[in-house]
């Protein structure tokens, strides 16, 4: 073959240039603009060229795509999971419970009646009303269930030890727990 396809050999002028000298090209079907390139070549030729990596390994840096909406959803889906039915990817119209979340939460920030800090539960409600129940996931925060593991903790222990004083009180209750008649 007189030229190769590869960009990498030649350029284009001189492919098609080698193509026609051959006789692949007929002088009647020359390119409108090979006239003009041989009159008025460029100053550099373009020619291929590998780019060489800076120093090192050259980094693609894809920057974090973060939208207001996904911090809604982050939300959601810690407080309320995934939900009980799957996505029904076969309808064209289907919305997931969360896009229903997310786009109630913007439609009450928008309206401006509802403070920022009251505005997550305040949608919940919003959508209870429309009829679509949610349901919290049984594990809440770690800050939330400490508390409630102290206190429960704290009633243990005081019942344990009026057992325990009542038992030391009266030495025949002492005996009837060991075993002792």
């Amino acid at each position: 073959m007189a030229g190769s396809r590869l960009e990498k050999w030649g350029t284009v002028f001189t492919r098609t240039r080698d193509l026609m000298r051959s006789g692949v090209i007929p002088k009647s079907k020359k390119p409108i603009w090979f006239d003009v390139y041989a009159a008025f070549p460029p100053l550099r030729e373009p020619v291929y060229r590998e780019l060489r990596p800076r120093y090192g390994k050259v980094r693609e840096t894809v920057p974090a795509i973060l939208y207001k909406e996904d911090e809604i959803r982050a939300k959601f889906y810690e407080a309320y999971g995934n939900g009980p039915k799957a996505f029904e990817l076969s309808k064209l119209n289907f919305k997931s419970t969360c896009q229903r979340f997310v786009e109630k939460y913007t439609e009450l920030q928008k309206q401006g009646e509802v403070g920022e800090d009251r505005l997550f539960e305040e949608t919940g409600k919003a959508l209870l009303a429309e009829g679509l129940i949610l349901r919290r996931r049984m594990m809440g925060s770690v800050a939330q269930q400490v508390p409630q593991e102290d206190s429960s903790k704290d009633a243990v222990l005081t019942r344990l030890q009026g057992a325990l004083q009542k038992m030391q009180d009266d030495p025949k209750a002492q005996k009837a727990s060991l075993g002792e008649a």
